[in-house]
């Protein structure tokens, strides 16, 4: 017994850990420095309508574009028959592993004035200033977010089509629906709460972006954050930035909820379980059934081959086209120095600390995972068990917490203890000022949500029963863990270490506001390269970004196609 409360007072502590930052920004508002209401009113007045204006403006357009292209595709390859559907049942989860801000440096290399397209358009037709307007404005960030973010409404929807769509469709069909009034009636309301779900998805995930605003120059709440802490040393703005912010997640993030809920209660009736989140996220997805898919001929099939191969085409093999055509030019150009001017042993070094990162991060994040999945795994007999609940479905909230927000929550109490001249005041900034240290702490208060989902996932498979049987064979907590619920745990274990992993890799606004001195990731590399207009030698790192990106998703297609 004692061992057992120990573990839930230890999680409860860690959990109570990894929440202080979105506490801190909190109590910002409380700050004696200034005045907030009059700051915020400052604000108000001058920035804050640009942020609110502009945010609001690409978040409804990702919104728009995802729930179009995500729901059309995957009620195409849920619900119909036509050339090419099985492979692009795994082909449109490839745009996953392709980060916004890689999609972004690819496509504007190739899209703007100088670039290739154009460039070859004019010599060989004549044409004479620019043929489009420039990639690097707030369509041409929808655009690209919607490349990138299509797959969460694609897998969810796709989940939810197959689990009953098809079934439901043929029995419209057989009392005498057409087609139209099928699509209308049965599979759009099928269908609703689960592209609900992935367009608020998509909408954090836009929101907490910072690569892609920065080097399109949009003035969003992200990089407003990034600014007012970094350009105008202004910590209660960015903090209060950061509130708002975090108030417009914590909505998306409640939609997102109540869409799921509303998808759990429709797969369960159904006599199965849609799992969104986990679909979302790289678990695995419900396999359609064939047997009554609509088949499709002539112009039909055309274009249902089109608007999958489109997404397809423009989110992932164009991209990587770009960024190896550019690795092979650099290198030809090169010399025996480096590839592209970037010495092969810097190269190296920044993937070598890129990989150190995401290593440490996706193991600490496993074990506080497995921690906090025994512990809410236990009965719920008292209020600490209950609190430690109550903590560990606080921290599953931190993947909506933009790495921004996550980075300002950190900082600020540094720096309050140091004006303050409190006691330790000098260990906390060697601990979290530019420190390794920090920089891991961060990536656990955003992505052990991340992992702690696919732990639980995996808790739900692993019946009450052997726990029973364990305990009465004698099995203490300790035992019962590591061996029963650690071998079963195994698989669940290590999807979720590389979803971290391939996590911590592309996260970017986090790292630039906390990384060590001298101590680049491939992702800051990248994002440097191409602010200051090195877009080809930006290739190389983002290209392996991509690379490392692969993993999940190709894990998640062999899941689909072996199902």
């Amino acid at each position: 017994m004692l061992r057992h409360l120990d573990l839930r007072l230890l999680a409860m502590a860690l959990c109570a850990l990894l929440a202080l930052p979105v506490l801190a920004i909190g109590l910002a508002w409380l700050s004696p420095q200034a005045s907030s209401w009059e700051l915020l009113q400052h604000l108000v007045s001058t920035v804050l309508p640009g942020y609110a204006l502009n945010s609001m403006l690409l978040v409804l357009g990702v919104a728009l574009g995802v729930a179009l292209l995500g729901g059309a595709t995957a009620a195409a390859v849920a619900l119909f028959e036509f050339p090419g559907r099985r492979h692009f049942e795994w082909a449109l989860l490839l745009p996953l592993a392709m980060p916004a801000y890689v999609l972004a440096y690819a496509m504007t290399d190739f899209l703007q004035y100088s670039g290739p397209l154009q460039g070859g358009l004019r010599a060989a037709f004549g044409f004479k200033g620019p043929l489009w307007p420039d990639v690097r404005s707030l369509p041409g960030a929808v655009l690209l977010f919607t490349l990138a973010l299509y797959p969460y409404v694609y897998l969810l929807t796709r989940a939810a089509l197959a689990e009953r769509g098809v079934h439901l469709m043929e029995a419209a069909r057989m009392l005498g629906a057409p087609l139209a009034r099928r699509i209308r009636e049965v599979a759009l309301p099928l269908a609703r709460p689960a592209i609900a779900a992935g367009v608020a998805l998509a909408m954090m995930e836009t929101l907490a972006d910072y690569g892609v605003g920065s080097f399109f120059g949009l003035s969003t709440f992200t990089t407003g954050i990034y600014k007012a802490w970094l350009v105008a040393d202004d910590r209660i703005a960015a903090a209060q930035l950061a509130t708002v912010l975090l108030l417009v997640v914590g909505v998306l993030l409640a939609a997102e909820r109540r869409a799921q809920t509303r998808l759990r209660f429709s797969g369960t009736r159904g006599g199965g379980r849609v799992a969104p989140t986990e679909a979302g996220r790289g678990g695995q997805v419900a396999p359609s059934r064939e047997g009554s898919l609509v088949p499709l001929h002539g112009a039909a099939a055309a274009g249902a081959l089109a608007l999958c191969a489109l997404p397809v085409l423009l989110g992932f093999v164009l991209p990587v086209g770009i960024l190896l055509r550019a690795v092979l030019i650099e290198a030809a150009h090169g010399g025996p120095e480096g590839l592209g001017g970037l010495p092969w042993d810097r190269f190296i070094g920044w993937a070598w600390t890129s990989l150190r990162l995401a290593t440490i991060a996706a193991v600490l994040a496993v074990a506080l995972a497995l921690l906090l999945g025994s512990v809410l795994r236990q009965p719920r007999h008292d209020r600490r068990a209950a609190a430690a609940g109550w903590l560990a479905r606080v921290v599953s909230l931190g993947y909506a917490v933009p790495g921004a927000v996550i980075a300002v929550g950190l900082l600020l109490p540094v720096g309050w203890f140091q004006q303050a001249g409190a006691p330790g005041a000098a260990l906390l900034t060697a601990l979290f000022t530019g420190t390794a240290f920090g920089l891991v702490y961060a990536y656990l208060v955003r992505f052990s949500a991340v992992a702690l989902q696919s732990v639980e996932a995996g808790y739900t498979r692993i019946p009450a029963s052997f726990d029973d049987s364990a305990r009465l064979l004698g099995a203490g907590p300790g035992r019962l863990f590591a061996g029963v619920h650690l071998p079963l745990l195994r698989r669940s274990a290590l999807a979720a270490g590389l979803l971290v992993f391939v996590d911590v890799m592309k996260e970017l606004p986090a790292t630039l506001m906390l990384r060590p001195f001298n101590s680049d990731t491939l992702a800051v590399v990248a994002y440097n390269l191409a602010r200051d207009e090195r877009l080809a030698e930006a290739a190389l790192p983002s290209i392996a970004i991509v690379v490392v990106g692969l993993a999940p998703v190709l894990l998640l297609s062999r899941a689909m196609r072996s199902r």
